[in-house]
């Protein structure tokens, strides 16, 4: 039998310099901006489907008439 598989195991280093803190407080502002860049990303998304769904309709009608 192979003891390979068993002798690979995940080494985790339980070294106190190497863990990193995580900072305490959280800035609301800059969550706030990154939300409203998000929604008008979003915003521009729509409306250029929107446009282009209403123009290739209108080129539609324009050629078949």
């Amino acid at each position: 039998m192979n003891n390979e598989g068993l002798n690979r195991t995940s080494h985790v280093v339980d070294d106190p310099t190497q863990e990193t803190e995580a900072p305490l407080r959280v800035n609301v502002d800059v969550l706030k901006q990154r939300l409203s860049e998000q929604k008008r990303k979003e915003r521009v998304k729509r409306t250029i489907i929107l446009s282009t769904v209403v123009v290739s309709l209108g080129a539609l009608t324009v050629l078949t008439y």
